[in-house]
């Protein structure tokens, strides 16, 4: 979260920070807060002080056989033993409220991150590939006759209700493919190290990542108390928790493909055609702990990961960098990558690369320890997608459709497919 320190030493600093996101200035309660937190702990150790003198003394009055000032003194213990257990109560109360506002403040944008409202004042920094020019009307993902009958919305519905899928056949396999072709090329090419996570995890790790507690209902939690991952971010990232790692040892890359889940919530009417958006996913992720001095170089190195990806896959796409208004809640800096979706006739996002700067680190208590001996300092956290694997896969049918309704496949995908590069219409790879 963040340094009540820094806070308390400039506060309009704070609060212009967070206007840039466009957000109401915080710094008067959360000071107010702190301060009779402070008040209260002082007060309680007074009180604490009073009762340890008064019990030193009540020894003394009782061998001297002063019954009455025994009995005074005795009486004061007691009544001062009750005043710092209600002072520490409330202490702990208003400490409590305290760190409950502070984990519902978002992380405070980087300087270089463009002022704006929403996604239309993100600013373009790099294009690749060239949109394809079709002498047919492009259909999307869903709608090519290769694909339809082997995206099965209609089954999934029956088992799951809306917003879930179930592929089958060569699809299936394409979709795998995918997967298996983003975390080798992350370990092989880009010196990451795979990871199988669990998708179950505790209220800690989604609170230390910045899940919890104000996005609670954008996820599923079971009724055991266990919540399932919106992404390996969280299981990747919470792996340092409490961890007090060497210097030596950043950074530290980790790549995992799991299962996200999302309730998608307040998503209601958005992307419903299709499996553009769906409550089930699959995703291969990278994150990053660094050390401060490296975290923004890092971002770029994993942002270069991620669009290289689409590049051997020969999907055109799109990078922007996020403004403050359209970034993600524990989101330092964000550069989303966009894929060309020819059935759209438009951009959709395909990653997000983001730098959280300390922001988890402070959440989940993860530092190193300084080469030089000094004081052990938080690391940073970096997350990215690399890729959305269903969102991939709707990017390379699209980009590779046909006027038949067959789909010709990116050349990297052969090895994984049993060297076959073309899904034909009757939905065979050939």
């Amino acid at each position: 979260m963040h340094d009540i320190k820094a806070i308390r030493e400039n506060p309009e600093a704070f609060d212009a920070a967070l206007a840039r996101r466009g957000d109401a200035p915080v710094t008067g309660e959360i000071l107010e807060l702190d301060e009779a937190r402070r008040g209260m702990i002082n007060a309680a150790e007074t009180a604490q002080a009073e009762q340890n003198k008064a019990s030193k003394l009540v020894g003394a009055a009782k061998a001297s056989g002063d019954e009455a000032e025994f009995e005074r003194l005795r009486a004061l213990v007691s009544e001062k033993k009750a005043e710092v257990a209600q002072m520490q109560a409330k202490a702990k109360e208003l400490d409590a409220q305290l760190t409950d506002k502070l984990a519902r403040i978002p992380n405070l944008p980087a300087d270089d991150v463009p002022q704006g409202a929403d996604e239309n004042d993100n600013v373009e920094v790099n294009r690749w590939g060239d949109v394809p020019t079709l002498d047919f009307t492009a259909k999307e993902h869903f709608e090519i006759a290769s694909v339809a009958a082997s995206m099965d919305f209609e089954t999934a519905s029956k088992t799951s209700g809306a917003r879930f899928v179930m592929l089958k056949g060569a699809v299936a396999r394409i979709h795998r493919a995918l997967a298996q072709f983003m975390v080798d090329t992350h370990v092989d090419d880009n010196g990451l190290t795979e990871y199988v996570t669990p998708v179950l995890v505790r209220d800690e790790a989604m609170y230390g990542t910045d899940k919890l507690p104000k996005f609670g209902d954008d996820s599923y939690q079971t009724t055991n108390g266990w919540w399932l991952i919106p992404t390996s971010e969280v299981t990747l990232t919470y792996s340092v928790s409490g961890d007090v790692l060497e210097e030596s040892a950043l950074p530290r890359r980790m790549t995992a493909h799991t299962l996200c889940f999302r309730s998608e919530a307040g998503s209601a009417g958005r992307d419903t055609s299709g499996m553009l958006r769906q409550h089930q996913f699959e995703k291969v992720e990278m994150v990053s702990i660094t050390h401060p001095d490296t975290s923004d170089d890092e971002q770029k190195r994993m942002l270069r990961c991620a669009e290289d990806l689409l590049e051997r896959l020969h999907v055109p796409y799109r990078t922007v960098l996020l403004c403050t208004g359209d970034m993600g809640f524990g989101a330092k800096r964000t550069y989303d990558i966009e894929a060309w979706l020819p059935g759209q006739n438009t951009y959709r996002e395909i990653s997000s690369v983001s730098t959280t700067g300390a922001f988890q680190a402070r959440r989940m208590n993860a530092r190193f320890k300084p080469a030089d001996g000094g004081k052990p300092q938080f690391v940073h956290t970096l997350n990215g997608s690399g890729l959305a694997v269903g969102r991939c896969l709707i990017a390379v049918l699209e980009n590779g459709q046909q006027a038949d309704g067959s789909v010709k496949l990116p050349q990297v995908l052969a090895p994984y497919l049993g060297g076959k590069t073309v899904l034909g219409v009757d939905g065979a790879l050939s």
